[in-house]
């Protein structure tokens, strides 16, 4: 962990504990959001760490902004952190400048270009309501290109995921477009590891979450006369839930080193597959442990694991990653196949 990033990430905790509270993460449940707490995010320039120090920011990268999305994560703070910083990122990173506006951005393709302006109905929009701006892909010319939109003339209907935050569909109608980049397929492919060890990071600290509490419950919670850690079988629980905690957490660090080195693409995908089943785990032995309790909206345990079932299913999911690794597998020759299974890097 690099001195920045042990900074950051202290610093946006202390942030979280003092801001982030039930009720605020309630806040979404009724279609708002945790302004407050974003205002802190821009005010302290947080949200700028990993941009060029010519746009504002601190000269870091990407694996800064996954502290700050593991934090996140694990507070479930019902803000566009994620969206926001990605967005700028990747406009930095294709030789545009960054927004000052509040950004979201969406990666699935669909967008078209016709005439200089975006036409498409773009589903599954994070925090569109409450932003000026969208980042998305689309096709100019059989090309793929990064696109920069205001979405201030745009058709906006309002849906939410299952954890209840804004997952909105946005209607493009000849939308002005503020930027626009053509990519390489070495940096769509790039984009979408970002992308994927974003949500990554913040289901991590949703799992790490989801282990305290649990934990916690069974050394206040007493039944016959004594802890509920006493019990065999909610030791089992618990050690399912450590195990697959652990797991969870050696392969982030594995991915966020593997970014650094720009060797991410296996990583990302072997992340994302780790976590897809470890989710399976963590959210039904947290729920054994705590039975009843766990799903009342007076406890916090729903707020985490209603976001691993949601985050899972959203952008680039396990499910593609199999099929993108097992592609890349079937179309390699002989030689590259066995170099792949026994490279030790």
């Amino acid at each position: 962990m690099s001195d920045m990033k042990d900074i950051l990430v202290t610093t946006i905790e202390r942030i979280y504990k003092k801001h982030v509270t039930k009720e605020v993460v309630d806040v979404v449940e009724t279609g708002g959001w945790a302004s407050a707490v974003w205002g802190i995010l821009t005010d302290s320039e947080i949200v700028n760490v990993a941009l060029a120090e010519e746009h504002g920011g601190a000269g870091g990268d990407i694996t800064d902004l996954l502290g700050l999305y593991h934090i996140t994560g694990k507070y479930a703070v019902p803000i566009p952190v994620i969206e926001a910083t990605l967005a700028n990122l990747i406009l930095q990173q294709c030789g545009g400048k960054p927004t000052a506006n509040n950004a979201t951005i969406h990666l699935q393709k669909g967008v078209q270009i016709k005439g200089g302006q975006a036409t498409a109905i773009v589903a599954n929009v994070p925090w569109a309501r409450h932003v000026e701006e969208l980042v998305t892909v689309a096709e100019i010319d059989n090309q793929l290109a990064i696109i920069h939109v205001s979405l201030q003339d745009a058709d906006i209907t309002l849906q939410q995921n299952l954890a209840s935050e804004p997952r909105d569909t946005v209607v493009l109608k000849q939308a002005q477009i503020l930027q626009q980049y053509p990519i390489t397929a070495q940096k769509w492919q790039l984009f979408t590891c970002w992308h994927t060890a974003a949500k990554n990071a913040q289901m991590v600290g949703a799992i790490d979450r989801v282990f305290e509490l649990t934990v916690r419950y069974t050394k206040e919670r007493e039944q016959f006369g004594r802890p509920l850690h006493r019990f065999q079988l909610v030791q089992q629980h618990i050690a399912h839930l450590a195990g697959e905690q652990a797991m969870a957490s050696a392969a982030f660090e594995n991915m966020s080193a593997a970014l650094l080195k720009g060797t991410a693409l296996d990583e990302v995908a072997y992340t994302t597959i780790c976590l897809d089943e470890a989710i399976r785990t963590v959210t039904a032995s947290a729920h054994q442990v705590h039975a009843a309790v766990g799903v009342t909206h007076e406890h916090r345990l729903h707020q985490y694991t209603r976001r691993l079932w949601a985050w899972r299913e959203e952008g680039f999911t396990a499910s593609y990653w199999k099929k993108e690794r097992a592609n890349a597998l079937l179309t390699a020759t002989e030689e590259d196949f066995w170099t792949y299974l026994t490279s030790t890097k």
